[in-house]
C-alpha cells in the first residue's frame, strides 16, 4: 500500500508523491519504511536514499537531517538531497580534497573540524552513488 514521502532541503522540496517504500541512512545504520510503520523521529546521516515508486527504484545522495513517519506520511527534512546525473565527480572529489587538507591543518578547532568531517561525508555518498554502476 503505497505512502506519502516528501523530501525536502532548505532550498526547495525535491520529491513529493506516494512510494512503495523508502530505505534511509539512520544515524545507526539503514532503516526500511514500509505502509503502516511505527511512528517515529529520527536523525539521519550522510549517505544514500532509495525509494520504490512504481517499480522502479530511485536514488538520491543525501547529507544530514532528520525524517518524520507519522500517519503513513514521510516527510524527510535534509540539508542535501542529488541525484546521480546532477553531481559532478570532479568537482566533488575536488571540494573533499581541500576539505581533508584543512582538517589536517594545524590550526582547526571543533566546530570547523566536525564542518569538514561533513563535508567528507557527503562527498562520499555522493561519490558512492555516481561510482554505484561502474
Amino acid at each position: 500500500m503505497p505512502f506519502q514521502l516528501d523530501i525536502v532541503t532548505p532550498e526547495k522540496t525535491i520529491f513529493s508523491d506516494t512510494v512503495d517504500d523508502v530505505y534511509l541512512p539512520g544515524s545507526e545504520g539503514e532503516m526500511g519504511i514500509l505502509s503502516m510503520h511505527a511512528a517515529l523521529v529520527a536523525p539521519l546521516q550522510p549517505g544514500e536514499l532509495r525509494y520504490l515508486k512504481d517499480g522502479k527504484i530511485e536514488e538520491l545522495a543525501v547529507g544530514e537531517g532528520f525524517v518524520e513517519v507519522a500517519d503513513d506520511k514521510v516527510a524527510v527534512l535534509i540539508d542535501l538531497a542529488i541525484g546521480e546525473d546532477a553531481i559532478d565527480e570532479a568537482q566533488v572529489e575536488e571540494a573533499m580534497k581541500r576539505a581533508e587538507e584543512a582538517l589536517a591543518g594545524e590550526n582547526v578547532d571543533h566546530d570547523e573540524a566536525a564542518a569538514l568531517q561533513m563535508v567528507i561525508a557527503k562527498s562520499e555518498a555522493m561519490l558512492r552513488l555516481k561510482r554505484k554502476r561502474f
